[in-house]
């Protein structure tokens, strides 16, 4: 059944637009002129609606739980990783060696060493699937449920970290400074709020956290003239409004101010700025996650979510990918194995160096760690010639080996959540082409991450841009082994 047409009879949330609130978003938007550039008071108060509906679909509870995930754009190569096959033969195994793991029965290829020591503190999900061959339709079906295997220019569903973001911001003001939701480089070249609208996209850091000159903008301001400057534009703004009051049936410019007001505590409040700070870390800490973007960008998540945010997403992607700066390692794009070779140690380093500080500082309990992409490679190395010479991709023209985009099985791990780690979940046939046992799809992933939020996923439905009560997700359930 179409998740849009299932009978209204689960718990509904409204859509942040009501009836007619779309002309009258519009209108404040101009009364927030004054900001400038600065769009947070409109964000604020955007999420702030619908309290009531928010605190029946969480169940009223006032939840602490976060979540980091770590996105590979283009997909991660399950053979070459965490789940090889030594017995496959020369047309699907890769070059790597086997290593064993701190778990009984459970190998990695010698790309992971670090990985390998630290597994009894995370679980691996090998029997992940989906049905869309394309990255736009895969990244969709995986972080929004769209089951549509055809690609799109923009979501039609949004996607589960926007969804958290306008479901527990609807239980009233938010205390902590902080935005809920922070994206460092997140994947959003495919996914969205789509119709709960940009008010709940992330709170975006751009640039990358590793060099000297990192600094993330319109937080933590300690200049007092620009503070001042932006409080008499707030004054000016305040003026506007009383003529657009009269206009304002709903009542939404009444709580503005409020809104304002963590807009400028966003500003000026030390805390922001110290939670983005990553001089704030010993050298030591920095040393350990890697002294690149990845590893820095896995410590700044460490850092906001220990600060307070509940949503945290960050792509590896860039130059420490290789030629095409993705891990689509296509023949034409990569040597898939050149690839994996030159990534796999910043890579094994920066997320292994996370999951490590997320239980030696106590965080396992409420912080769940995700990490995964869109879907796997092919089993079967192909092989084309190359379009370009780069990191790990040989002069254009030399043929040389890929693998290609394989939704059928793909790998991920987790950890902290209070979930039981030390295993692994699942199992692909002999050369890694199908899954042979606990078949996991998309619903099944996206329900498991809203149970860690509080979520229940099973009855919770938001309107669409049409007012039809649409479910967060419309089918699979959470995982009973990654359920803390």
């Amino acid at each position: 059944m179409s998740r849009s047409l299932l009978p209204f009879s689960a718990t509904s949330c409204a859509g942040p637009l009501g009836l007619g609130a779309g002309s009258r978003r519009n209108f404040l938007q101009t009364g927030l002129a004054g900001f400038g550039t600065l769009s947070l008071p409109g964000i604020l108060r955007l999420q702030a609606q619908n309290a009531l509906h928010a605190a029946e679909s969480t169940g009223g509870k006032s939840e602490k739980t976060a979540v980091i995930m770590v996105w590979q754009p283009g997909g991660l190569s399950h053979i070459d990783s965490y789940d090889p096959k030594p017995t496959s033969g020369s047309e699907y195994r890769g070059p790597f060696g086997l290593i064993p793991t701190k778990v009984p029965g459970m190998q990695f290829t010698e790309l992971l060493p670090r990985h390998a020591n630290l597994a009894d503190k995370f679980t691996v999900l090998r029997s992940m699937h989906q049905s869309a061959g394309g990255h736009p339709a895969g990244s969709m079906q995986l972080l929004s449920g769209d089951p549509d295997t055809r690609d799109k220019p923009k979501p039609r569903y949004p996607d589960w970290m926007s969804v958290a973001n306008y479901l527990r911001s609807q239980a009233g003001p938010r205390q902590n400074p902080l935005p809920a939701y922070v994206g460092i480089k997140p994947p959003l070249e495919y996914n969205g709020p789509a119709y709960l609208g940009d008010a709940y996209s992330p709170f975006t850091v751009t640039g990358d956290p590793n060099a000297p000159n990192f600094s993330v903008p319109n937080i933590g301001l300690s200049d007092a003239g620009e503070v001042r400057r932006l409080g008499r534009r707030s004054t000016l703004r305040q003026n506007l409004d009383t003529l657009e009051r009269a206009f304002d049936q709903a009542g939404e410019l009444a709580a503005l101010d409020e809104f304002e007001t963590q807009a400028m505590t966003l500003l000026t409040n030390p805390t922001t700025k110290e939670a983005f700070d990553l001089s704030r870390e010993d050298d030591r800490t920095r040393d350990r996650y890697g002294r690149n973007s990845w590893g820095q960008q896995l410590l700044l998540a460490r850092r906001l979510v220990e600060a307070g945010v509940d949503v945290l997403t960050t792509s590896l992607s860039g130059p420490l990918c290789g030629r095409v700066q993705n891990w689509d390692d296509h023949a034409v794009n990569h040597n898939v194995f050149e690839a994996m070779r030159f990534r796999a140690e910043a890579y094994d380093q920066a997320v292994t160096a996370l999951i490590e500080d997320v239980y030696e500082r106590g965080l396992d309990k409420r912080v769940l760690v995700v990490v995964t992409g869109e879907f796997g490679r092919t089993p079967k190395i192909s092989y084309a010639a190359s379009t370009g010479a780069g990191d790990a991709s040989a002069p254009s023209g030399t043929q040389q080996p890929g693998r290609d985009h394989w939704p059928r099985a793909f790998s991920n791990i987790w950890a902290g959540g209070g979930i039981q780690t030390g295993r692994f979940i699942g199992a692909t046939d002999k050369r890694g082409e199908d899954v042979v046992e606990r078949i996991c799809g998309p619903g099944d992933f996206l329900a498991t991450i809203y149970h860690h939020l509080g979520i229940d996923s099973a009855t919770t439905l938001i309107r669409d841009f049409n007012g039809r009560p649409t479910p967060i997700v419309d089918h699979g359930k959470p995982i009973p082994e990654l359920m803390g």
